[in-house]
C-alpha cells in the first residue's frame, strides 16, 4: 500500500534517498502544483544536454552528476520558486544570477510568473557537467 510523500515546508516533497531514474520520477510525481511541470521540464533538459547524466535524490533534492566525480547541480522546491543550484556556478559564463553563502555555488530561481530561458539553462548545464563535481 503506497502513500503520498510528506511535503516539507515550502512544498518540497520528502523522498527517500535513492539513485537512478526511479527516485527522480518519485520526486517529480510528488512535487505539488505548477512546480511539478517546472521540475519535469528541468529534468528533461538536463537529460537531453547530458545524455549519460547520473541521477539521485539525497536530502529531499534531486542531484545530477556527470562521470564518476560528484554532482554538478541540484533542485529544490520552495513556496514561490524552484531553486537550481550549480555547485561550480562561479565558473559558468555568464554566471547564474543568485549568489550563495558557499563561495562557488550560484543559483537560478524559477518562479511561476517568469518563464525559463531554456537555451541559457541548457548552456549552463552543459558547462557545469564538464567541471569537477561536488562530493556529497
Amino acid at each position: 500500500m503506497s502513500r503520498d510523500p510528506n511535503l516539507l515546508s515550502g512544498g518540497n516533497p520528502q523522498i527517500p534517498k535513492g539513485y537512478g531514474e526511479e527516485p527522480i520520477r518519485a520526486y517529480i510525481a510528488a512535487t505539488p502544483g505548477w512546480k511539478r511541470e517546472v521540475v519535469q521540464r528541468l529534468d528533461a533538459l538536463i537529460t537531453d544536454a547530458v545524455p549519460d547524466v547520473r541521477k539521485a535524490v539525497k536530502w529531499n533534492s534531486p542531484l545530477y552528476g556527470a562521470g564518476e566525480d560528484g554532482w554538478f547541480l541540484s533542485l529544490h522546491g520552495f513556496t514561490r520558486y524552484v531553486k537550481v543550484a550549480f555547485f561550480r556556478g562561479t565558473s559558468l559564463r555568464p554566471q547564474p544570477p543568485v549568489g550563495s553563502k558557499t563561495p562557488e555555488t550560484r543559483y537560478l530561481h524559477i518562479s511561476e510568473s517568469e518563464p525559463l530561458d531554456e537555451a541559457q539553462f541548457t548552456d549552463w548545464v552543459r558547462q557545469a557537467s564538464r567541471l569537477p563535481g561536488e562530493r556529497m
